[in-house]
């Protein structure tokens, strides 16, 4: 069961107009939002009826049309960061508990293997009486040898190349203090402190400060690109070590997870007025 109008449609439809409305990746994400809260459902309904002996066709059309959705939600923001990747990286959609906890952008592609070994942790204790007879439970605290060695490898390669961004984002940040930029804001001070205000509109250094900015601006677009990037594999790579049945309950607890929070920030923030009343300078 889909939401109407969905987000799909939606973005097809911004995507054949052109349009560029403030707010509009906004809307899409409510849209995306609401599916992703039925899948949950459907997860959910899918997990209570699998037997776990054999691969049901409904099940893996399910994951695979997940996998989808999360793709969707990627292009999405791809083709918006193309507007404006300040927003997305700066995202006004997202909570302040949300956004306390955002990795350039979105969340920490590491930290889908703590959310998987958190839920492992919990069904296996859940039904550990059932594993020590030799049952197979089919979730995710059934884990196999093979599986865990290729989950561990791929932690490995995700932290690294994780940690391998966060040192570009940090050098890419710092260049906001190389000379040109310094050089710049002294003469654009120079201006204002001498009373020739109207300077400022002056269109030579209008052009000065586009050159400065633009080419960081496009590092950003080109660095949040390579961070979503990251992302999607990971969860695609943890589907596809698991069997259909496990990976159920894997996007459940991403799902879970997300929306909870996403939820929890939103009633944070109201009571707190929605932001006011933080300090602007900090």
């Amino acid at each position: 069961m889909s939401v109407a109008p969905s987000s799909a449609l939606y973005l097809s439809h911004i995507s054949e107009n052109g349009n560029s409305e403030d707010g509009s990746f906004h809307k899409f994400f409510e849209l995306w939002l609401a599916e992703q809260n039925q899948h949950l459902k459907d997860l959910s309904e899918a997990a209570d009826e699998s037997s776990g002996v054999v691969t049901s066709e409904r099940v893996q059309v399910l994951v695979e049309r997940v996998e989808e959705h999360y793709e969707l939600y990627y292009k999405a923001k791809s083709r918006w960061a193309k507007q404006d990747v300040l927003a997305m990286l700066t995202p006004s959609w997202r909570s302040t508990l949300e956004e306390s906890f955002l990795w350039i952008g979105g969340w920490r592609p590491s930290m889908a293997f703590h959310l998987l070994y958190s839920k492992s942790s919990l069904q296996f204790e859940a039904r550990l009486n059932d594993l020590m007879q030799g049952m197979k439970t089919c979730d995710l605290g059934d884990l196999c040898a093979v599986q865990l060695s290729e989950l561990d490898d791929m932690q490995r390669r995700t932290i690294r190349e994780e940690r391998e961004l966060t040192d570009v984002m940090a050098e890419h940040q710092e260049t906001v203090a190389d000379a040109p930029m310094v050089e710049l804001s002294h003469v654009l001070t120079e201006i204002v402190g001498g009373g020739n205000e109207g300077g400022c509109d002056n269109k030579e250094l209008e052009e000065r400060v586009e050159s400065a900015l633009e080419p960081k601006v496009e590092k950003l677009e080109e660095i949040l690109q390579k961070a979503d990037n990251l992302r999607l594999k990971t969860l695609q790579g943890i589907v596809g070590i698991l069997t259909p049945q496990q990976a159920i309950h894997f996007l459940i607890a991403a799902a879970e997870l997300h929306l909870r929070l996403h939820e929890w920030g939103k009633k944070m923030d109201a009571k707190k007025g929605n932001h006011q009343g933080l300090d602007s300078t900090i």
